[in-house]
């Protein structure tokens, strides 16, 4: 039975940080505007954002996401998991003598 080779190994990395950064991208973003109002902020501190509240919602979004996916991203990098091996026989050469 011959399966279809899955995808690769890099594709499985991009698409585990990805689902996981969006998910917690939600959870910051529900976080962050319990707490906040869009309504009421500022460009450091002088002019308003004439931005609306959807737009407020989608840009920090997204900004969210993108911060989590490259740290995520780069702990990936650093741990450097090894290749997918055979694995070595239990016994050494020429066992049982």
């Amino acid at each position: 039975m011959n399966r279809a080779p899955g995808p690769s190994r890099v594709a499985r990395f991009a698409m585990a940080v990805a689902w996981s950064s969006f998910l917690a991208a939600g959870v910051l973003e529900a976080l962050v505007f319990a707490v906040v109002d869009p309504g009421e902020l500022r460009w450091f501190g002088a002019a308003p954002v004439q931005l609306s509240a959807q737009a407020v919602y989608t840009v920090s979004f997204l900004i969210f996401w993108g911060v989590i996916a490259l740290g995520a991203s780069l702990a990936l990098l650093l741990v450097h998991l090894p290749e997918d091996q055979v694995k070595p026989s239990r016994h050494a050469p020429g066992w049982p003598r």
